[in-house]
């Protein structure tokens, strides 16, 4: 990345302030994936051992979905904060309280030791990383968009969002090295430990890289200028807003949901539908989400040229069209199918994931910017992601077939595509000239 926007006396340079955001974006969703992949592999046997396995897990995903379920809170919480005091003071904490959680949960002890104060513990902890999570996304990606330029305002923005697909990836890397080396009985009963505990030495990183950038230079001058602060600004969204959220929502369905399938459920169908081992399952996954590491800016680029519109429209009705290729080839019994369903998957995925960032960030003015985005974004998770794998898991269990899951995903993909043909173009827009 160039530093082709520089930094005014006592403003920190640009590279920096994204590579903060991208860091630390990384470390907490590797934070969050952490717990998606456990819970497809091992939660089931460890917090649910008196269950049929495939209820275990149905059980695992819906511990999983109740960080979804904090992720609004946590959105509208640091939203309000991050409008009335700042953005980097409320990404310092989210960081700290997503780091803290994770550790925790690779020290519970399981159900065999201490009985069903296990899973109880296990879903608090797990509120606590989606309200952490949910303050997280907005106050990054408007520390990137609010210190870049208009003109590429779409590429500055996603590099958190890249750090997705980086958490992603470092999480599952962890945990395929430890399966990988590992026999199954010790990966069950310490290895994947291991990566949640790891997570004590990426947070002090995280710390230190964004203790080092300074505050919005957008959000200071607007506070400056004010009289006062929005008392309440989650309800000034809803009021001046509505359509923004709505349209929030209709890109966010589609790209929500059909990125659990992606990554949570399709490693739940390799290994118990399909019978491929967990190893295979995780390093389909790696290389997917190492491909879409580098697609996510590379369609955000694309967004600042022609447009977030077609970018992201593209995205969702390709992903709609693909979800019907994606099972069979899931289930061919052929490595290098299971990988093309993955990766051109997560492609697809990130030409809407890419240019989001932005898209969103240019629905709503800077005074209540951290509350709007924060909204838009997470309040679909409660509906979309945190319900996603436990649907497509009920949906194979009760038709013992993928064909009803690739309906449900392309659906929802084809909303998210709709959207954005519907959506007023906004590329190039002045955040300042927001009000």
């Amino acid at each position: 990345m160039s530093e082709r926007v520089t930094a005014d006396e006592g403003r920190t340079p640009l590279r920096r302030v994204v590579a903060a955001s991208l860091i630390g974006t990384t470390i907490e969703w590797y934070d969050f994936f952490l717990y998606g992949s456990a819970a497809a592999l091992v939660f089931n046997r460890l917090f649910f051992p008196e269950f049929d396995p495939l209820v275990g897990t149905l059980l695992a995903f819906a511990t999983y979905a109740l960080g979804f379920v904090a992720r609004p809170v946590g959105g509208i919480v640091f939203g309000h904060f991050g409008d009335r005091i700042g953005r980097k003071k409320l990404l310092m904490l989210s960081l700290v309280m997503m780091g803290v959680a994770t550790v925790l949960i690779g020290l519970l002890p399981t159900y065999a030791q201490i009985g069903v104060w296990a899973p109880v513990a296990l879903i608090v902890l797990r509120l606590i990383q989606g309200f952490a999570v949910g303050g997280e996304w907005g106050g990054a990606v408007l520390m990137a968009a609010e210190h870049g330029d208009a003109a590429r305002r779409g590429f500055w923005a996603s590099w958190p969002q890249a750090g997705v697909p980086a958490g992603n990836l470092l999480a599952a890397g962890v945990l395929a090295l430890m399966a990988g080396v590992q026999s199954e009985a010790d990966f069950l009963e310490w290895g994947w430990r291991v990566p949640f505990v790891l997570s004590a030495l990426l947070v002090a990183v995280g710390w230190y890289i964004r203790n080092r950038v300074t505050e919005s230079p957008m959000f200071e001058k607007e506070l400056g200028e004010a009289e006062v602060p929005p008392k309440l600004p989650a309800m000034e969204v809803i009021r001046e807003r509505p359509r923004a959220m709505l349209l929030g929502a209709g890109l966010r369905v589609g790209e929500n949901i059909s990125y659990y399938i992606l990554t949570v459920f399709s490693l739940t169908y390799l290994v118990d539908v399909a019978e491929e081992s967990r190893s295979l399952a995780l390093n389909a996954l790696l290389i997917g989400a190492a491909v879409q590491f580098f697609a996510i800016p590379g369609f955000a680029l694309l967004s600042d040229r022609i447009g977030r519109r077609p970018v992201y429209a593209f995205g969702g009705l390709g992903l709609a069209a693909w979800s019907f290729a994606l099972f069979p080839l899931l289930g061919s019994g052929s490595n290098l199918e299971i990988y093309l369903a993955l990766v051109v998957g997560l492609v697809l995925h990130g030409a809407m994931y890419g240019p989001q960032a932005a898209f969103i960030t240019e629905l709503f003015p800077t005074r209540i910017r951290y509350s709007g985005v924060s909204m838009a974004y997470q309040l679909t998770s409660i509906v979309a992601g945190s319900l996603a794998p436990i649907i497509a898991l009920a949906l194979y269990t009760e038709y013992r077939s993928a064909l009803p899951v690739a309906i449900y995903v392309g659906i929802a993909c084809a909303i998210s595509g709709l959207s954005a043909l519907l959506a007023r173009e906004t590329k190039g827009v002045e955040l300042a000239a927001i009000r």
